[in-house]
């Protein structure tokens, strides 16, 4: 994945979870090392990070009762 796609894909899942970018950025940034530490084949290690960044951040989200 090449900067300019990771920086899309930050700006993707802040926006859609109103988070701010800075703070899905870093932790994408720790996610994605954090999986890539342990990869022995790193083909999906940013699909990996992002699922992992979606899910904690739905994990904080705000339940709303409508």
């Amino acid at each position: 994945m090449t900067q300019r796609d990771s920086n899309e894909l930050v700006q993707t899942i802040a926006a859609q979870t109103h988070t701010p970018p800075e703070t899905v950025a870093k932790m994408y940034e720790d996610t994605f090392r954090e999986v890539a530490n342990g990869a022995l084949i790193q083909d999906y290690v940013s699909l990996f990070a992002e699922k992992r960044v979606r899910a904690n951040l739905r994990a904080t989200l705000p339940v709303s009762n409508e």
